[in-house]
């Protein structure tokens, strides 16, 4: 998709592209070095390796993905995972729905509840296209007596499919307990609009790292989930089981090997992947981090101080700080909205003027800082080879 017209908007983009598509803007082989910065990029040949590698792991593990499209709302990265035998899209609320419907996706999971009047008649318009497999979580009866009674007064052409979320004390959504699943799915059962389509739930909301009382935690949720589908009664149909960040695939894996069910794991962040958080947490050590940061030293005011001009408008910093990565003993230790502090151990290194490569973490906040965002052909070839977009 490259018919679009290059403008000021295009944060980072050179000026001498202004007017230009994006078709012609490629044309020209443009490097990084001709961008502004701040900037951040994306490698093909990284993008490309880390679809392959989890591609492979799926294919060894019997499970079906449904990479969680929030990570970089980009159809065009939905479309290689999709090109990859992806099983479907997840997605985090409605109206990520409207613009992946927007975009031709067929399977959506929405890994969220859904219960406002606006966005359910929109839904029901769009499950005339019986292609369209849509399914959406809940986590209460009073979940599913609020959708009961809105899409009650719509004219539906088929009942919403709906998959029972199983949560756990303190963490994010989710019934607390095995009993409350199973009512969950009681009521569900009784709505004349909804239909039970399987059991999910987010082991990432129960530990963080990869201590021992984190993995048992996770594991004592997943045995928690495979529990749940098999107390259920899905009437006949094959019901989905669906877990999986990308920090705890390898769990889940585990714990879903021989449950009868469509295993779908939904996992985001592996194809871009991170030189951070996610690098420190995957159990799939041959995914590589496809997006760098890129920033200008502008001002040294001081010794061992060097500020540079990217900040929080431009690069994630919820997990970690930025990281420099070709420079011995440099050291992100702030933040600003437009400026990094970078701590350096001589007043040669980073003179005005240097441009430094940085490692993020974190791609969930990565790329919604930007609308538009280079493509390299490599790690080592700087060369741009295509734009991609965002919709945040």
């Amino acid at each position: 998709m490259t018919d679009f017209e290059i403008s000021p908007a295009f944060k980072g983009f050179p000026p001498s592209s202004w007017g230009s598509t994006g078709h012609e803007f490629l044309a020209t082989k443009p490097q990084l070095s001709d961008f502004q910065t701040p900037l951040l990029s994306l490698s093909k040949e990284a993008l490309d390796s880390n679809v392959a590698v989890m591609a492979n792991w799926l294919g060894q593990h019997g499970l079906e993905i449904a990479p969680h499209g929030k990570t970089t709302m980009a159809p065009q990265l939905w479309r290689q995972l999709l090109d990859a035998g992806a099983w479907g899209i997840t997605l985090a609320t409605p109206w990520q729905v409207q613009v992946g419907r927007n975009a031709g996706l067929t399977r959506i999971m929405l890994a969220n509840s859904i219960v406002d009047r606006v966005s359910l008649e929109w839904l029901a318009v769009e499950l005339n296209d019986t292609s369209f497999d849509y399914m959406s979580w809940v986590d209460s009866v009073e979940t599913v007596d609020a959708m009961t009674s809105v899409l009650s007064g719509i004219s539906l052409s088929r009942p919403v499919d709906v998959i029972v979320e199983l949560g756990a004390a303190g963490a994010r959504t989710g019934a607390r307990t095995l009993e409350q699943a199973v009512l969950v799915a009681d009521a569900v059962r009784a709505s004349p609009v909804l239909r039970l389509r399987g059991v999910g739930g987010y082991e990432g909301a129960v530990a963080h790292d990869r201590s021992a009382t984190s993995i048992a935690a996770v594991e004592k949720f997943l045995a928690q989930l495979v529990e749940l589908t098999a107390l259920l009664d899905f009437e006949g149909r094959r019901p989905v089981i669906t877990a999986g960040g990308s920090a705890y695939v390898e769990l889940v894996a585990q714990a879903f090997e021989g449950v009868n069910a469509t295993r779908v794991l939904r996992s985001g962040a592996y194809q871009i992947h991170d030189d951070g958080y996610y690098d420190g947490v995957s159990p799939l050590g041959s995914l590589r981090a496809a997006m760098k940061g890129w920033a200008r030293v502008v001002s040294r005011p001081e010794p061992g101080l060097a500020l540079l001009d990217g900040g929080r408008r431009d690069f994630p910093y919820d997990y970690d700080l930025p990281t420099v990565l070709d420079v011995a003993g440099a050291r992100v230790t702030a933040i600003n909205d437009q400026h990094l502090f970078v701590e350096v151990e001589s007043e040669d290194d980073l003179p005005i003027g240097t441009v430094v490569r940085l490692g993020l973490s974190h791609p969930c906040t990565a790329m919604d800082k930007w609308r538009w965002v280079p493509v390299t052909a490599s790690d080592d070839d700087h060369t741009v080879v295509d734009i991609v977009r965002t919709l945040f």
